[in-house]
């Protein structure tokens, strides 16, 4: 397909055509608008609303084809944006059990922070179209969950829960023996004795020590503690009482504690490999370690990717070459194999990333790194048992086509509709030529928006759209460029939302 060709205005078609331009959802004007404000927790969250409880329920209660039509009702009334993000999250984790993986029906509380970043990235009109497309994703989660024997949350045992003296010790001597009745009492008592930022920290901790469930581990530690800091840790307990049993699930195996298993092997070679590495933050900044790296995890296994990465560290590699590494794998392997594993090694990296960058104490930051180097050969396992895996690499060092006009993003999105090799070099292409990539990023969030039909739409556009900024700038195109693989094109099928809300709001 030619770089050139019709120049039909995408901005500006139909919903069936494209992106649908600010005039086209102008009826969205009907909702109060949400202002950077309203998405942020403000100094007095103790003061949030206090009936989220019959908000949940009227979620919960709701039938699947009248829940938007509720809600926007709701909304018109005066329920803010933080109050639904609150129901959204805590239906979740009530109505929907993270096992026998933390994926599948589980993705109803998983995608509730990615529809959040999606809604703080949109323009102020925009802004409810994540959130009410998440609210109807929950409800078909919700009808799986009771065909797959209607789980609940039940109450904590108050009588098990260790003092507040304790509750870090006992919550540790939980996890690390994978005992589920102890760890959902500990977590509850440290819960409410500790920091934020501690209770993080140790969340982190455990959500990359093993690669069981392809990554869902430690993307909901990043997901459920970013959504908690927009609707307030108040709500923090139920939601940590999920995670710990997501982040125990080891479905038809022994307990790892006492066994040798190959999801956990990479972690004892990390806690031999972190006494040796100094503080975080320093180093110097490495284009050539950064490209020696990705080659050497494309062969290697999980254990000598810790030790690789570890020796950069030693000698003096700054971090920050270490993560342009592993976002590039994850984006090389967009290329190589298209699809649900590629797609989970990209949005694990995000949150692994954001782990590292906002944990606090020095051990959990350089196991949230070296662990994101075990799962990058964790995944080329994955994809390897899957099928076909291209031999192709990502192309770091390449010249700039100086040749023609640059594409347009218009035909950027349409190549993706035909070829989605053409469609990354003409991404890469428009990108080398000084194209402004806020333009190409809002164009594929508005895309998914209208065309996203699964909730991997919203954890992939989210992840990668934030993950381009986190790169070194001269590894941004490349990195951006081949999401091209998986994200929405305008030829996709419309998922219905925008109409269901104009609807709605007729």
């Amino acid at each position: 397909m030619r770089l050139s060709g019709s120049r039909r205005s995408f901005l500006g078609a139909g919903v069936a055509g494209g992106l649908l331009t600010l005039e086209e959802l102008g009826f969205l004007r009907r909702l109060p608008p949400v202002s950077a404000a309203d998405m942020e927790l403000p100094a007095d969250a103790v003061r949030f609303s206090p009936d989220i409880e019959p908000l949940v329920q009227l979620l919960e209660e709701t039938p699947r084809g009248k829940v938007v039509e509720t809600f926007a009702a709701r909304v018109r009334a005066g329920t803010s944006y933080r109050e639904v993000l609150a129901a959204l999250l805590l239906a979740g984790v009530r109505n929907v059990q993270p096992r026998p993986s933390v994926g599948f029906k589980f993705h109803a509380v998983l995608v509730v922070n990615s529809a959040h970043l999606a809604s703080l990235a949109a323009s102020e009109s925009d802004r409810w179209l994540p959130i009410f497309w998440a609210l109807d994703y929950f409800k078909s989660s919700q009808a799986r969950d009771v065909q797959e024997g209607d789980w609940t949350m039940a109450a904590v045992d108050e009588s098990r829960m260790p003092p507040p003296h304790r509750a870090r010790q006992a919550f540790q001597q939980a996890m690390d023996a994978w005992d589920e009745e102890a760890a959902d009492a500990a977590v509850s008592a440290l819960c409410r004795s500790a920091s934020a930022h501690e209770v993080f920290d140790l969340m982190a901790h455990y959500g990359c020590r093993d690669y069981r469930s392809i990554g869902h581990k430690a993307i909901y530690v990043a997901n459920a503690y970013r959504t908690l800091q927009c609707i307030g840790w108040r709500y923090a307990e139920p939601v940590l009482r999920s995670l710990a049993y997501a982040l125990l699930n080891h479905t038809g195996e022994p307990n790892p504690a006492a066994s040798d298993l190959e999801p956990d092997r990479a972690w004892r070679v990390t806690q031999t490999a972190i006494e040796s590495l100094g503080r975080p933050g320093t180093g110097r900044i490495d284009a050539g370690a950064t490209r020696e790296l990705l080659d050497t995890w494309r062969t290697c296994t999980p254990q000598e990717a810790v030790d690789a990465t570890a020796r950069m560290l030693q000698g003096g590699i700054a971090a920050q070459s270490i993560s342009d590494a592993l976002f590039l794998s994850a984006g090389e392997m967009l290329e190589q194999q298209p699809g649900i594993i590629s797609l989970h090694s990209a949005t694990a990296t995000n949150a692994l990333q954001y782990a590292y960058r906002t944990a606090y104490r020095r051990r959990t930051r350089w196991e949230l790194l070296l662990q994101n180097a075990a799962f990058i050969p964790h995944f080329r396992q994955s994809m390897q048992s899957r099928g076909r895996v291209r031999e192709t690499r990502i192309e770091l060092d390449r010249e700039p086509d100086e040749q023609g006009q640059p594409p347009t993003v218009e035909e950027i999105f349409r190549a993706a509709s035909q070829d989605r090799a053409h469609a990354a070099r003409a991404m890469r292409q428009y990108l080398e030529a000084g194209g402004q990539a806020e333009t190409l990023i809002d164009s594929a969030r508005r895309l998914v928006f209208v065309k996203g039909n699964d909730a991997h739409d919203y954890k992939f556009s989210s992840a990668v759209l934030e993950d381009y900024y986190a790169l070194s700038p001269q590894f941004r195109a490349p990195f951006l460029s081949n999401a091209a693989y998986l994200l929405p094109s305008p030829d996709d099928p419309d998922n219905g939302l925008v109409a269901q809300i104009q609807q709605a709001l007729a």
